[in-house]
């Protein structure tokens, strides 16, 4: 299995990228890669969340 990055080192990456987006000195394709870039970080940290919520669940009903 690849090295997983936990859920708060992708909203920190996130966070990164949206500085990075902010920057008055960003082309337009270096904006659209940060950009696709970005959702992705937060699609995986969504992901993380909503496994984690998961096992809550779990737990609340044992």
């Amino acid at each position: 299995m690849e090295n997983e990055i936990n859920f708060e080192d992708r909203i920190k990456k996130a966070k990164e990228i949206l500085e990075k987006l902010q920057s008055p000195d960003i082309t337009l394709a270096e904006s659209i890669k940060a950009y696709e870039e970005g959702i992705k970080e937060l699609n995986e940290a969504t992901k993380l969340l909503e496994t984690a919520k998961q096992k809550v669940q779990v737990i609340k009903e044992s």
